[in-house]
């Protein structure tokens, strides 16, 4: 398992898969677990939350990863197009002015 830097706080998917595995296969608690791999028992949790959902053992209606993903992907093309949106309005008003004078 490779974590990536202390300062960070932000680990790898491989660090994450490993971390979820051996919580879910330890007689540990997940708080031990944590407390063993340096990472936040919240923070395991949710992964293992996660990971549950991934799987598909999750509750109804919550988003894989995958689907978050997607939604992150489409979210930031809609902010995307709706920038252009705004700058081809501005520009269609700037010609439709010059065309009157």
């Amino acid at each position: 398992m490779s974590k990536k830097s202390n300062t960070s706080k932000r680990y790898t998917a491989e660090f994450k898969r490993d971390a979820v595995a051996l919580a879910l296969s330890s007689a540990k608690t997940v708080t031990e677990v944590a407390r063993d791999l340096g990472v936040s028992p919240e923070g395991l949790r949710n992964w293992v939350k996660q990971a549950k959902i991934d799987r598909g053992e999750g509750p109804a209606g919550a988003l894989t990863t995958a689907e978050r993903e997607e939604l992150a992907r489409l979210r930031r093309k809609v902010r995307e197009q709706e920038a252009t949106i705004e700058v081809l309005g501005k520009a269609t008003a700037f010609f439709a002015q010059q065309k009157t004078k």
